[in-house]
């Protein structure tokens, strides 16, 4: 339990710098269009219920309240790995309620306004930002938020250098203080 832990509080932050534009754009769209749930019932509540997911005041406010904090912490790059597993989670269920009625036919949201209406052309036209979303948010759970960010700014700040790192800083005359554990002592 502890290694599972220590894996979503620790990413890796020795990603390349342009792991910020991954963030930049995942975590504005899952802002703005948590933002949207609460500006336009149709993007939000009366989407909800149009789709018979259960409690659509209370799904459609949590949700919306979940994208606009979680957009946030992943434009600035903190808590990447712990928003990034419900972001998964959150756009599977939105592919599944939303894509396969469009795929048979049957969706109670409107149709697309021009062909094709349904069918798996219909499915792969209007999955064009769920697919991004989710595998950009999946990039950032197992490869971290990347160095331009909190995450990478915190764990530097905090954490205890291992033994191998003390040895080397010695070895290059590095004091002791200008380590990384000399800020969390």
């Amino acid at each position: 339990m502890y290694k599972i832990f220590d894996w979503l509080i620790q990413p890796p932050t020795n990603g390349p710098r342009s792991t910020l534009f991954l963030r930049l754009m995942a975590g504005g769209v899952f802002f703005w269009e948590g933002l949207l749930k609460f500006v336009y019932t149709n993007q939000g509540i009366g989407r909800f219920a149009k789709l018979g997911i259960p409690y659509p005041h209370f799904t459609a406010n949590f949700v919306g309240g979940l994208e606009i904090v979680g957009g946030v912490l992943l434009l600035s790059g903190l808590a990447t790995r712990l928003i990034a597993i419900p972001f998964v989670i959150e756009m599977i269920v939105a592919i599944l309620t939303t894509k396969i009625s469009l795929y048979l036919g049957t969706s109670p949201l409107p149709l697309p306004p021009a062909p094709p209406k349904f069918g798996i052309w219909a499915v792969l036209h209007e999955i064009r930002s769920d697919y991004p979303q989710i595998l950009t948010t999946a990039f950032l759970l197992v490869n971290g938020p990347g160095k331009w960010s909190l995450d990478a700014l915190l764990l530097r700040r905090f954490r205890k250098p291992d033994a191998a790192e003390i040895v080397a800083a010695r070895q290059a005359s590095i004091p002791d203080s200008q380590l990384p554990s000399a800020a969390a002592d």
